[in-house]
């Protein structure tokens, strides 16, 4: 059993910020705005989920990712479901999931085309403490003003259907191929656990949880990695020091002391639920 820190990449991005999230430096005066930032582990082997910070200033665009079968019949190894945890929002902030009615293939098409996609989205109002799961084939779009985490399938396919005129390249057949451009369905979770300790996301691909303070041995399935974000605080995994706005590989199972106020999310894949022992909550 071993906790390794991940190492961080800050993404600049038009559509970011001068101004993160409490644990991360500010881009300088002057500087790009930071849009993205990645977490990922060292070694040639690909984990199986990936974790990043998001911070808008601007619609992003609107896009679809593939399942599993479609991803792979497109030569990557598995497609993108992702989760989103909203950390601070702005008071107008919206994220659009899904489509107000259902849309057949002609009529995403030509929606994309003349840029009417976006007012046929349904755009949600966000507030921090929102957490949203969009399945592979979801046809969304984050909007401005939004601090957020997202935990994902780790791989790098994005379908762009539709980008504000931005000059980028759009995947519009690719899109139109696996998007379900239908009314979103919410995921429910499991909810609170106990112990300072709530199931926000469980499977089918990851599942995502939220602790307060706490000290906790993790145990994880045999074979099955584990992600430490710690959006507030500072504490130790297994005698590591960690602090906000850094994240950690948990290889099997590790001790979590975090004291009071802190704030962490643990993401693992498949949808087989960790055991968590909680000390001295």
């Amino acid at each position: 059993m071993a906790a390794t820190r991940l190492a961080t990449t800050r993404v600049e991005k038009p559509w970011g910020r001068h101004r993160l999230w409490p644990g991360f430096d500010d881009p300088q005066a002057g500087a790009a705005p930071v849009g993205e930032i990645w977490f990922a582990a060292s070694g040639a082997a690909q984990p199986d989920l990936l974790v990043k910070y998001l911070f808008t200033s601007e619609k992003l665009s609107v896009q679809v990712h593939p399942d599993d079968d479609e991803a792979r019949a497109a030569g990557f190894r598995q497609g993108k479901d992702e989760a989103w945890v909203i950390l601070d929002a702005a008071p107008d902030a919206t994220i659009a999931l899904g489509t107000r009615h259902a849309l057949d293939s002609a009529a995403l098409r030509a929606a994309a085309l003349d840029g009417s996609i976006v007012d046929l989205l349904d755009w949600k109002p966000v507030k921090p403490g929102d957490v949203f799961y969009s399945p592979a084939g979801t046809v969304h779009a984050i909007g401005a003003g939004i601090t957020l985490v997202e935990v994902q399938q780790n791989v790098d396919l994005t379908y762009r259907v539709y980008d504000y005129g931005r000059p980028r390249a759009l995947h519009l057949e690719q899109a139109i191929a696996v998007a379900r451009a239908v009314p979103f369905v919410p995921h429910m979770a499991p909810g609170d656990v106990g112990d300072g300790r709530r199931i926000l996301v469980a499977g089918p691909k990851f599942v995502l949880e939220r602790w307060s303070g706490g000290d906790r041995k993790v145990s994880l399935p045999r074979g099955v990695d584990g992600w430490l974000v710690p959006l507030a605080g500072a504490g130790r995994v297994d005698g590591a020091a960690w602090r906000a706005g850094e994240c950690w590989m948990i290889d099997g199972g590790a001790d979590v002391a975090a004291p009071p106020g802190s704030d962490m999310l643990l993401a693992y894949p498949g949808a087989a639920l960790a055991t968590v022992l909680a000390r001295g909550n």
